[in-house]
């Protein structure tokens, strides 16, 4: 699936349920080892989350997702998982190699995390605020 309409400002975009504590403690996970600053961030509560969800005819209120956007196409679940650890690089990358596990196997793992992470891990009331430092790393 490809984004359409406006121009893309930058190639890795990762969109996630931005009151989920597991969500949230991965996109730190992603910011710490970014040395290149290759990813920026979006909630999937928020605007552009929003738009992308519509774009491609997901439910709005479909936050059990992570959503790698790569130039302008989307891998979400298991597949946008495995896409955002190549691109982080050095022993990362390895992790790339489970892409040859079917998907249906991987995004059966996935979906049973995704659906018990509020109570393994907890959830806020609100999408986290990013420190000033982090501000430009995020689209909304």
């Amino acid at each position: 699936m490809e984004l359409k309409g406006e121009e893309k400002k930058h190639d890795l975009i990762v969109l996630f349920d931005g009151v989920c504590n597991l969500c949230n403690s991965s996109v730190q996970f992603i910011i710490q080892r970014d040395r290149k600053h290759l990813f920026r961030f979006g909630s999937l509560q928020g605007a552009y989350g929003q738009q992308v969800l519509k774009q491609f005819g997901m439910h709005p209120t479909d936050f059990n997702s992570f959503i790698l956007l790569e130039n302008g196409k989307l891998y979400s679940k298991s597949s946008g998982a495995l896409r955002m650890l190549k691109h982080l690089g050095g022993g990362w990358k390895l992790f790339y190699v489970f892409i040859l596990v079917p998907a249906f196997i991987r995004n059966a793992v996935y979906n049973f995390i995704a659906v018990n992470r509020y109570k393994w891990f907890g959830k806020k009331n609100s999408c986290s605020i990013p420190t000033p430092e982090q501000r430009e790393l995020f689209l909304d």
